[in-house]
């Protein structure tokens, strides 16, 4: 059985990483080279770093710094549009790259994406956001976008693992959207990494109950009293395997 991974999600703005509030009132979590090492010395076993700068260009400088001090996984979104600037995050250290914006546009760029680098370097990132009852995709706005439909639609096309943000429950510290994940149990044959909303270890024992591969969250490890240890060590109490150095 595969190990359960921990996974801090932060967000690159103005050359700084934050955290945000249902993807507004953003907080600074701290520097990119210090927090990243402060990353190395605890028992995370990946990195997503989502570049939120609004210029239209990514800001490679700082994603390069991060990654220059980052000895674990890391994967890094935010303004990708072409397959040359996918290159360019890999080359400067990325293990993978987050998709979200251009696969709602172009989905084919998924499959090209794949077939260029390989499905195991491709994470596709889905927001999500609750409408009238409903689950939908939310970029920038609700869109009329069953989430588990393009979940499945980017599965088919190669992606390698799913990204599934809950913008109503992200920076709430009141644990993750347990209805979405029970929306998506059992559907996915990939890796499904759950964001938004982790609050405690008891949260991430949930989510994995209901099918969640991978745990990430931003608040609990910067606001809280807990570390990644101790979300580890009460997953291992319900015998979920992880990884322990």
């Amino acid at each position: 059985m595969l190990k359960t991974r921990i996974i801090p999600c932060v967000l690159l703005k103005d050359h700084q990483l934050v955290k945000s509030i249902n993807f507004s009132s953003f907080r600074t979590i701290g520097h990119v080279v210090s927090t990243a090492r402060i990353y190395n010395a605890r028992n995370i076993d990946e990195l997503i770093v989502l570049d939120i700068n609004k210029n239209g260009k990514i800001d490679f400088e700082s994603l390069e710094d991060i990654a220059n001090e980052c000895f674990m996984p890391l994967t890094i979104g935010g303004g990708i549009r072409t397959l040359e600037d996918i290159r360019k995050v890999l080359d400067i250290g990325a293990d993978k790259v987050s998709i979200n914006s251009i696969a709602l546009h172009d989905p084919n760029f998924i499959k090209e994406a794949v077939n260029t680098f390989g499905s195991s370097c491709v994470v596709c990132s889905i927001d999500v956001k609750k409408d009238k009852g409903c689950f939908k995709v939310f970029n920038d706005e609700i869109l009329d976008i069953d989430p588990l439909e393009l979940a499945l639609r980017y599965e088919a096309l190669g992606a390698g693992e799913i990204l599934l943000t809950s913008v109503d429950k992200e920076g709430s510290a009141l644990g993750y959207d347990l209805e979405l994940l029970k929306y998506f149990q059992d559907k996915l044959k990939i890796p499904l990494i759950i964001n938004g909303g982790l609050s405690k270890p008891q949260d991430g024992v949930e989510a994995i109950k209901l099918g969640a591969n991978a745990l990430a969250g931003a608040f609990i490890f910067h606001f809280s009293q807990y570390t990644p240890n101790d979300i580890k060590k009460e997953l291992l109490k319900h015998e979920i395997p992880v990884r322990i150095i």
